[in-house]
């Protein structure tokens, strides 16, 4: 039975298809993945009504929460970046230290996940690509630079109809499209977007790190749980490197 090295928790999206698959290929053998759907109304995954949905989320966070600390995860991830950009760096840090408090279980974030991997790497420079809208994709480069983060260059995927229909080979174009030769690193954020699959071919066609809101989170969490965080083919994060 799988969980017998880690269990990890994540709070989702109510509508986000691909983050749990993409999360059931990254774990490592032994580990096991759990999942919580936030609260939240309208349609999923559209750019109209975002802010209205991440706050509901936000406002509504401990019954998820609750629920899932019942298993007794190493840690819980809130696996949604647009929240982290909605806080703002003081209100996720009080927000991660009340439930951490409050539910006696380790709490971080897909956007803590991507911080704590920029330092581990010892990369500052960043190409920015995302899926949002304007509003959501410049409170992402303000979040980034809240945290010391130069943002060299930003890239906002065009014509999205929703974010939960791309593909990954638009994921692609867009990290191609972001990265400039200053960029020490390419992030292309949010869970939405399937992503892990174009990691190790953008990173070998752009000879540089390439990090999404997922493989990040996965590499976090891992290292939060105390497994070794290496899953090969995903990435020089989750390399080891």
């Amino acid at each position: 039975m799988d969980g017998w090295r880690a269990r990890l928790g994540f709070l989702l999206p109510p509508g986000n298809p691909n983050v749990e698959p993409e999360l059931f290929a990254l774990k490592p053998f032994g580990v096991s993945v759990h999942f919580g759907r936030m609260i939240a109304r309208g349609t999923p995954g559209a750019h109209d009504g975002q802010d209205a949905r991440t706050q509901s989320q936000l406002d509504h966070i401990d019954e998820p929460t609750e629920m899932l600390a019942l298993i007794r995860p190493q840690v819980i991830a809130l696996a949604h970046t647009a929240s982290s950009y909605m806080l703002g760096r003081e209100g996720e840090q009080a927000l991660t230290a009340r439930l951490e408090r409050q539910y006696n279980v380790r709490f971080t974030s897909a956007f803590a996940s991507v911080i704590a991997a920029m330092n581990h790497l010892g990369v500052s420079k960043i190409a920015l690509g995302t899926p949002y809208a304007e509003a959501q994709t410049l409170a992402g480069k303000g979040a980034l630079q809240e945290y010391g983060m130069a943002v060299v260059n930003v890239r906002r995927l065009e014509n999205v109809r929703n974010i939960y229909e791309e593909t990954p080979e638009r994921a692609y174009a867009l990290a191609k499209a972001a990265n400039t030769p200053e960029a020490e690193v390419v992030f292309l954020s949010g869970v939405g977007m399937p992503t892990i699959e174009v990691l190790d071919a953008l990173e070998r066609d752009l000879g540089k790190p390439v990090i999404s809101s997922v493989a990040a989170m996965m590499w976090h969490c891992l290292k939060i749980a105390g497994v070794e965080p290496v899953v090969p083919g995903y990435g020089r994060l989750l390399r080891g490197a």
